[in-house]
């Protein structure tokens, strides 16, 4: 239960208060930081998955604890930029992301309770939408850096692009999932 993937999706889940307090310490150097620590538990999402494979140590507390580090990490990301600059233009895509987070977990959760999780399983669109999103966060972290503005309206269009592509991978998923939703297909996958 505790292989080295597991332990990465738990850092993932630590390293949630550390980013906060960093965010908030006000320092010159804590854009940095904070940029790190998100950036690097954004890269654990990615390896914590392909070292299961790889070594094929998935288990049911991976696969239950993984999608919960990514969403609570990324709302949580997501409430401090808004919070950070509360203009209309950031609070709708991060509106988007987090809403449809809450929908596709809640229509992955109903399809795996009658045995049809596989018809909502993550897509290449979800997974271009998650690497727009981490990008889009960590410039967006960086926002009073000597990088200057440009890099923070880059992670401003990035995040439009990931909300873009977050209502077209939950369009996918509730279409896959229509049948069983709407009654078509019954319980056992009857037509």
């Amino acid at each position: 239960m505790w292989n080295i993937p597991n332990i990465l999706t738990m850092l993932r889940i630590v390293l949630i208060p550390v980013f906060v307090v960093v965010f908030y310490m006000g320092a010159p150097w804590a854009p940095y930081v904070a940029a790190a620590v998100f950036g690097a538990a954004a890269l654990t999402d990615w390896l914590d998955g392909y070292l299961a494979r790889l070594w094929e140590q998935t288990s049911p507390l991976g696969a239950f604890l993984d999608p919960v580090a990514d969403k609570l990490m990324v709302a949580v990301a997501l409430v401090l930029l808004v919070q950070y600059d509360p203009r209309t233009f950031l609070a709708l895509p991060a509106m988007v992301i987090i809403g449809r987070e809450i929908t596709v977990s809640a229509l992955r959760e109903w399809m795996a309770e009658i045995g049809a999780r596989a018809k909502v399983a993550v897509s290449m669109t979800g997974k271009i939408k998650t690497t727009a999103q981490m990008i889009s966060i960590v410039l967006m972290i960086l926002h009073d850096t000597v990088f200057g503005p440009w890099v923070y309206g880059l992670g401003v269009v990035l995040l439009y692009v990931a909300a873009v592509l977050t209502l077209w991978s939950m369009v996918l998923y509730l279409h896959a999932a229509w049948p069983s939703l709407s009654g078509q297909v019954d319980i056992e996958g009857r037509g």
